[in-house]
């Protein structure tokens, strides 16, 4: 699936790239600037990048939940920058009301 239009950047290569980054450095933060760097890329009009926070968001619960390291605390605390993000992030996308979003 095509996630950003404007550099043609599909969900895998953006996966490929969370998981890259998370075996250099599990605990790292990732944002997408740093998912776009990876990749070579640089956001544009950025408007995938509330469908990229979501899956860096998936992937990285993924890739702890596999490893060895307490899965417990990084559930816990995915699921608080999960709330977070419905609570300031989702009210207004690209200045859009939600019944008019095109992704």
């Amino acid at each position: 699936m095509l996630v950003c239009h404007c550099n043609i950047v599909t969900q895998k290569e953006v996966e490929e790239a969370i998981i890259a980054l998370l075996d250099d450095d599990p605990w790292q933060l990732l944002v997408p600037a740093k998912v776009y760097h990876s990749l070579k890329k640089r956001g544009r009009c950025c408007g995938c990048f509330p469908n990229v926070v979501d899956t860096i968001i998936r992937v990285t619960e993924e890739y702890h939940r596999r490893s060895d390291t307490g899965g417990a605390e990084i559930v816990t605390h995915l699921d608080r920058v999960r709330a977070l993000r419905g609570q300031y992030g989702s009210r207004m996308h690209e200045r859009r009301t939600t019944g008019n979003r095109a992704a």
